[in-house]
């Protein structure tokens, strides 16, 4: 089977179908609009398909011709809530966006399921096509997980993989993965400081939450950098403070919000607990209370290290040597489908998207308002889909 030929045959229908998928995005788990028409992308192809209960997901079976494994491929559907700036003639218009690529995925993957559909009777095996909302903050996989993702086949996938897309740092085109730890977790540390207002000429004779807080954001940078290995880093970002109405009244109450991101497990044991005492620490040193909570939001993304080499391998076969290069370190970024792969050993690449004739170090990032992806990359994207699947079963 050539299906990169068969993927350059429909780019046109690739296009037009991420185009569409562009102008109409939704976020978090409820996508109706972006199912319905994922839905019928699928019409007439010889799949099982099946749509999530308590979500707006899509996942569809192909059964191959021979008995053999299940092979998973993931495409997220969700966008943002990002006020499009593009300036595209397709440019959504809602006050959301598609501003990480996931029209790309599932425009992929869609396309995927028609490369396979068309040489299913030379497939061994079966492949678990997964259509996912709410992968932006929602916890998409941890749901399709619960309503049997896994057994959609009666056996349980023997790999899996995901490709995302990257709107700069890497050539359109260019596809990279790592064995190991590909990506940080991502968790969020909600702190609430509470004091006792006052005027702000005699602070003495109130308890400043402000100030409390302040210390507690610098001495939290001090910590982490006096307790972990600059090799297994733990990232700590305070994105939201707020407190008090007015610059002569000092409030009753502070309020911040951080993301802490981890590479490894044993960092992110130590960081959930040390995160919340140094704020303990410093509260009863100002002399105010503190409610500081540690929410885990996606663990770890850790790929295989044989189905990283194998997904390495089918890009220089299939798409050429120039299409991939190594990937040197994790990056920083956050996916919940690092909940998949903690139950079925597979691997997470990455593809280069930024427009053609844009320099990938000067493009705008994923959840840019002004991030475009290069549509060229879509065949190749759905090829390396498809020859993953198709690769993987034949050498069961």
């Amino acid at each position: 089977m050539n299906l990169r030929d068969d993927a350059r045959a429909l780019s046109g229908d690739l296009i037009q179908l991420r185009r569409t998928l562009h102008r109409i995005p939704e976020t978090g788990l409820d996508l109706p609009r972006t199912q319905e028409t994922v839905l019928a992308a699928l019409d007439g192809l010889p799949l099982e398909v099946r749509t999530g209960d308590g979500l707006s997901s899509v996942t569809a079976v192909l059964r191959g011709g021979r008995p053999g494994p299940t092979v998973l491929l993931r495409g997220d559907m969700d966008a943002l809530p990002v006020a499009e700036r593009t300036g595209l003639d397709f440019a959504a218009d809602n006050g959301r966006m598609h501003a990480c690529g996931h029209d790309l995925h599932t425009t992929m993957l869609t396309g995927a399921a028609k490369l396979l559909s068309a040489h299913r009777d030379r497939l061994a095996g079966n492949v678990l096509f997964m259509f996912q909302p709410g992968e932006e903050g929602y916890d998409g996989a941890r749901y399709m997980l619960a309503e049997g993702l896994l057994d959609a086949t009666g056996q349980r996938p023997a790999a899996a993989y995901a490709i995302h897309v990257l709107s700069a740092g890497l050539p359109s085109g260019v596809f990279r993965t790592r064995g190991g730890t590909a990506m940080a977790a991502s968790n969020t540390l909600r702190v609430t400081v509470q004091g006792e207002g006052g005027h702000g000429s005699m602070p003495h004779r109130a308890k400043d939450p402000v100030q409390a807080g302040c210390a507690m954001v610098t001495a939290l940078q001090a910590w982490i950098t006096r307790t972990f290995d600059v090799f297994d880093p733990v990232i700590l970002t305070v994105g939201t403070f707020h407190a008090g109405t007015k610059q002569n009244v000092i409030p009753d109450t502070a309020v911040f919000e951080a993301t802490v991101r981890s590479f490894s497990d044993a960092a992110q044991a130590r960081v959930k607990d040390g995160t919340v005492e140094v704020c303990r620490g410093i509260a009863a040193a100002y002399g105010v209370d503190v409610d500081a909570e540690f929410q885990e939001v996606y663990p770890v993304t850790v790929n295989d290290h044989t189905e990283a080499d194998f997904a390495a391998g089918a890009v220089r076969e299939a798409l050429g040597e120039e299409r991939y290069v190594p990937q040197a370190q994790p990056l920083q970024g956050s996916e919940d489908f690092s909940r998949v792969l903690a139950e079925v050993p597979g691997a997470m690449l990455f593809l280069g998207a930024p427009p053609r004739g844009a320099d990938p170090e000067r493009s705008p990032n994923n959840h840019s308002p002004l991030a475009e992806f290069d549509d060229a990359v879509l065949a190749d994207g759905a090829t390396l889909y498809a020859e993953l699947a198709a690769r993987r079963l034949a050498s069961a």
